[in-house]
């Protein structure tokens, strides 16, 4: 089990000048809603922003991380990007819920 602080810290190692979101989908410290933007990933494909995170971020999967729902996008992209998280083991087949409990690092 895991705190959002630190898979935020673990984020930002990958896009050190990323505004992190991290929200503790279930209280568990194991499933968790990720958004990271950043700048950096204007030109970028969704995939190659993924990798990024996911560099840092595949090391902690499984354990202690057992779920990841990861977006990455640009702020323009944040702004109009909605606001809701996938719980991707909501109700067992996933579902979106409301972003609550946001943390952010600005």
């Amino acid at each position: 089990m895991v705190a959002a602080d630190w898979v935020e810290s673990e984020v930002l190692k990958a896009v050190p000048e990323a505004l992190v979101e991290v929200i503790d989908l279930h209280g568990s410290g194991d499933h968790f809603h990720v958004r990271v933007i950043a700048e950096l990933f204007e030109g970028m494909r969704p995939l190659q922003r993924q990798r990024m995170v996911l560099a840092v971020m595949k090391h902690h999967i499984p354990r202690p991380i057992h779920a990841l729902d990861l977006k990455c996008m640009t702020p323009k992209q944040a702004e109009t990007a909605g606001d809701t998280a996938f719980d991707p083991h909501g109700g067992g087949q996933g579902i979106h819920i409301k972003r609550i409990n946001k943390q952010k690092r600005e």
